[in-house]
């Protein structure tokens, strides 16, 4: 009979072997690396990895093992690839920088456009970020926000890119990748959605609610409560309360804020419709300049990789790997590219911090292609 601790016993002799082993390969990847640093050879070579890898899971007996092989030498070379970046910061060879730290945000004396109307909750996020010293108009659009900031009209744009009831929003996600605009700060703003209506209206009256789709997917329980309703998606919430005052049909309601019911003189027929009571709104601010202050605590970077198994593990390996917290991942699908995806993560740090450039000069050097957001 096999003797289990005879085996354990045997496999601590071969483990203490590989870790013999793959330090001494360790350290001939240093030299490896001193040698790119002379020479200013890149650290990932794709064709050669490919074909070492080729020879590797060859060497190993039955198709298990040749796949094994194959996964272990991946992680060791990903290893290796993490320390040569590593040598490259400690010896000084800095990529060039993509932002500009700046000591503060210039926020008096600026121009602001957000997308809807005032008593929006854009509006609202930008009246809480900026001073009372600021020149603001509003616009039709998401992507008429971004024109203006990038035409240079706006120095700064806010948008709406994150609810914690209906989730993101994902056209600004794909507007980020655009645009190439810098996200320099953020707000939360907690809507407080109430049901609007006609001065002379009841909710025996309703028949059609509108609001902005995530207005509607954050009071979609109480709206199920009335299943006689219709309702019709409108660009903001602000604007199908204009829209209902317009209209002058007390059949009509719009979900928005108290704010923009005093607005336009609608009649509050029911308050509390948000199910999720910590409901919660994560607005943007963007900017043309590509800058970050000095104590920012947060990275914002979206990448695009090759269609092959593995290669999101290793993009988020360089953030693992330099003991980086990661705050949130998306994906978006790549217009024109099937089954390709956009993928935007978020994590704690701060542009100068050495395991942020480690982790950045990772993912820049292995991905299709990388754009650090921001840093705010």
């Amino acid at each position: 009979m096999i003797d289990l601790q005879e085996c354990r016993d045997e496999i601590d002799v071969i483990d203490s072997e590989i870790i013999r082993l793959f330090e001494k390969r360790m350290k001939v990847c240093e030299d490896v690396a001193e040698y790119k640093i002379r020479t200013g050879k890149k650290v990932l070579d794709p064709e050669r990895e490919r074909k070492k890898l080729e020879v590797l899971r060859e060497k190993a007996h039955g198709e298990f093992n040749r796949l094994g092989a194959q996964e272990l030498f991946q992680q060791i070379m990903a290893i290796s690839r993490k320390r040569q970046y590593q040598l490259l910061n400690e010896h000084g060879v800095e990529d060039d920088e993509k932002l500009e730290m700046v000591d503060h945000l210039p926020l008096e004396n600026v121009t602001v456009v957000f997308q809807g109307v005032e008593g929006a909750y854009s509006y609202a996020a930008m009246r809480e970020y900026f001073s009372d010293e600021i020149r603001s108009f509003h616009v039709k659009t998401w992507r008429d926000a971004m024109e203006e900031v990038a035409e240079g009209r706006a120095d700064y744009a806010v948008l709406p890119i994150e609810n914690s009831t209906a989730g993101i929003v994902a056209g600004i996600y794909d507007l980020l990748a655009e645009y190439d605009l810098s996200i320099v700060g953020e707000q939360i703003i907690r809507p407080e959605h109430v049901l609007l209506g006609m001065p002379d209206a009841s909710l025996e009256d309703i028949t059609c609610v509108c609001s902005h789709p995530q207005a509607l997917a954050q009071c979609g329980k109480y709206l199920e409560a009335h299943p006689g309703w219709k309702t019709r998606e409108m660009e903001n919430t602000a604007g199908s309360a204009k829209q209902v005052k317009e209209d002058g049909d007390k059949t009509q309601a719009a979900i928005a804020s108290r704010q923009a019911g005093e607005l336009y003189g609608l009649r509050i027929l029911a308050e509390n419709i948000c199910y999720n009571g910590q409901n919660a709104t994560r607005f943007i601010i963007v900017s043309k300049k590509p800058i970050y202050v000095k104590d920012a605590h947060k990275i914002s970077i979206f990448f695009e990789l090759p269609h092959e198994s593995g290669t999101l593990y290793n993009m988020l390996s360089h953030i693992i790997y330099n003991g980086l917290n990661m705050t949130k991942i998306e994906s978006r699908p790549i217009a024109g590219r099937t089954w390709e995806y956009r993928f935007f993560v978020d994590f704690e740090g701060n542009l100068k911090d050495s395991a942020v450039k480690n982790a950045l000069r990772g993912i820049e050097a292995e991905a299709n292609r990388m754009r650090i957001l921001g840093n705010y």
